[in-house]
């Protein structure tokens, strides 16, 4: 019974949450990392984006995407938003009964191990990189030699998603983005936005082979390999795996333009209505 138990445990899906599309580069991270996974995507698509919102709304979003995972049986959450591992992910950890992994952490971790000079780029939209979390995150790895340098891009979302990602204007507007991290002579570039690794090539052309480009949801995914293997909750082989994608608005649209980001993968997707979802929790401390 208890060896029955513990295959049902590592057979539920991992649950991943982010403010849109972003956070299905992370699902494709993990399916290369975890192939055996199955996956639960939660995409708040009808309160996007989250950067603009307070610290205490994305904290509430953030628990009610949490709740509605956990209650279609996710065994892990991952916090695939920037934004909301910025501002929540820390005391969803504390909340909650599975282990919880942000984006944050695992790239800091990754470019403070790759850099040579200590001086490390981090992009971001204008709400990451106002949260200093990235900042935060490397200083305490880094310590007082280190140097981060903090540039937000936020017209590099909307040329993702319009399917932009080796187009004229955007090598134009990365060229303008990235000259201050030039100048300073960073090595390491963190790419704090979940839909940054589709413009890793383009941001690679414009930097030189001698930056290194952290991808974070690779980095998420890596970690979330290393939580499952100590844990023993790696799903088995015997079935294939299962992909679920839930929106809060406009499935179509998603559907079409997530398709950008991991083909096929993406078939049906379900619409849900999670605000207040979860409401017996504890709320989360306010700032």
């Amino acid at each position: 019974m208890t060896s029955m138990r513990a295959a049902v445990e590592r057979d539920r899906p991992i649950g991943v949450f982010d403010s849109g599309f972003g956070g299905l580069t992370v699902v494709n991270a993990l399916r290369q990392r975890v192939p055996n996974e199955s996956v639960l995507y939660f995409g708040d698509t009808a309160r996007v984006p989250y950067g603009s919102k307070s610290p205490a709304n994305v904290r509430r979003f953030s628990r009610e995407a949490a709740q509605f995972l956990l209650s279609r049986d996710a065994k892990l959450i991952v916090v695939a938003c920037n934004t909301a591992t910025a501002h929540a992910a820390a005391e969803l950890a504390a909340e909650l009964t599975v282990p919880v992994v942000g984006v944050i952490e695992p790239g800091a971790t990754a470019a403070v191990a790759a850099t040579r000079s200590g001086r490390i780029g981090v992009l971001g939209t204008a709400g990451t990189i106002g949260s200093g979390a990235y900042d935060l995150a490397v200083r305490r790895r880094l310590g007082e030699p280190g140097r981060v340098y903090a540039q937000p891009c936020p017209l590099f979302v909307p040329l993702v998603e319009e399917g932009w990602t080796d187009h004229a204007v955007t090598m134009r507007v990365a060229e303008e983005y990235l000259r201050p991290l030039k100048e300073v002579d960073v090595d390491v570039i963190i790419l704090g936005c979940t839909h940054y690794p589709l413009l890793s090539p383009l941001l690679q052309e414009v930097m030189g082979p001698d930056v290194t480009l952290v991808d974070s949801a690779e980095e998420t995914a890596r970690a979330v390999e290393g939580i499952l293997s100590e844990l023993g909750l790696e799903r088995s082989a015997d079935t294939p795996p299962s992909f679920t994608f839930f929106v809060s608005d406009s499935p179509h649209r998603f559907r079409e333009v997530g398709r950008r980001f991991v083909g096929d993968l993406i078939g049906a997707v379900s619409h849900v209505d999670i605000d207040g979802f979860g409401q017996h929790m504890q709320r989360l401390a306010s700032p």
